[in-house]
């Protein structure tokens, strides 16, 4: 891999024991990406995911971790190969549909402030809709909590159209990450602390942090199944998002901000482990108690990775949690 790259985008795929998710989608990715080199990075795995790939797509280059790093370590450690001036972060759950990279390439090429962008996250399941991770454009409310254009809460918005546009965002779905690979270096990848979820928003807040611009470009479309490594009902997955969370509010927020918005967001969190004891997911609540705790033992270590900070708005609502509950703003285009 010591040569020029011949393409300008690296389709990376990052893998675990997913033979399966690679024989269904993987087909999509090889035909509809002739201006892409393919890579799939391998995290590791115990399948037959090597010798599946060696048999059925030797146009794939195999990129094999010692280890299994998770999402954010699994491709820090695998781009360290990739020359490619963009790098196109590819969940092996995605089927990619005809000219899906040509929009993206042209909006990297035309904006050079641009350093990360998303394209239209549909559901794979359910192909009218959008898809919970990503939908049209990712954002925060001023406590950290995410939602999307398409999707607030498990509101999914039926895709009419409404989002065929260039938009900033905030934040860009892992399921479906475009960005620079000079940017990606330069904030040294993703934080390898959080093993998944949420990484990619901390990897944009911190491009935020340092004036670069995040959009969403709604003329390219993929499909995602979601779930496919962690079930939604799945405890590990509350507790990486509820921690990671915490994490990235200490990391990003100016220094004057922190004390305030993480004591509110732990007594939000509270509610929300309560509301899971009411509905008898104690799993659940457990792993948000876990998760707190987790989230103290790192405190300081998190805190040593903090760049100075200049105040600036970075949140469209102050609180999502108002505004889907209380106010009954079910919809992006409900909010204020």
């Amino acid at each position: 891999m010591n040569n020029p790259p011949k393409n300008k985008v690296a389709v990376v795929i990052l893998n675990w024991n997913g033979v399966n998710l690679l024989e269904k989608y993987l087909p999509s990715v090889v035909k509809y990406s002739p201006e892409a080199t393919i890579y799939v990075a391998d995290n590791n795995s115990t399948d037959n995911s090597i010798s599946f790939l060696l048999e059925n797509f030797p146009s794939v280059n195999i990129i094999q971790n010692k280890d299994n790093f998770g999402f954010a370590g699994g491709y820090n450690v695998a781009l360290e190969n990739v020359e490619e001036e963009f790098y196109a972060l590819l969940n092996s759950d995605v089927e990619v549909t005809e000219n899906w990279l040509q929009p993206i390439i042209k909006l990297f090429e035309n904006e050079p402030k641009t350093a990360i962008i998303q394209p239209k996250i549909l559901d794979y399941k359910n192909k009218d809709y959008f898809e919970y991770a990503g939908a049209g454009g990712g954002f925060i409310d001023k406590f950290g909590y995410p939602y999307c254009r398409g999707r607030i809460f498990m509101t999914l918005e039926k895709d009419t159209h409404q989002y065929d546009d260039v938009s900033t965002i905030f934040w860009a779905t892992g399921a479906c990450f475009f960005i620079r690979k000079s940017v990606f270096q330069s904030l040294n990848g993703f934080d390898s602390d959080f093993f998944a979820h949420q990484e990619e928003i901390d990897l944009c807040w911190r491009a935020f942090n340092q004036n670069h611009v995040v959009r969403y470009c709604g003329f390219s479309t993929v499909y995602h199944l979601g779930g496919a490594t962690l079930e939604t009902s799945n405890p590990k997955k509350t507790f990486l998002n509820f921690r990671n969370s915490l994490l990235m509010l200490v990391k990003n927020l100016p220094a004057n901000q922190i004390l305030p918005i993480v004591f509110f967001r732990l007594i939000l969190d509270g509610i929300a482990g309560v509301r899971f004891l009411i509905m008898g997911k104690f799993k659940h609540f457990f792993a948000i108690l876990k998760a707190h705790f987790s989230f103290y033992s790192l405190i300081g270590k998190i805190s040593k990775k903090r760049v100075k900070v200049k105040p600036q708005k970075y949140y469209s609502v102050p609180s999502i949690v108002f505004a889907y509950y209380i106010k009954k703003q079910r919809y992006f285009t409900d909010l204020n």
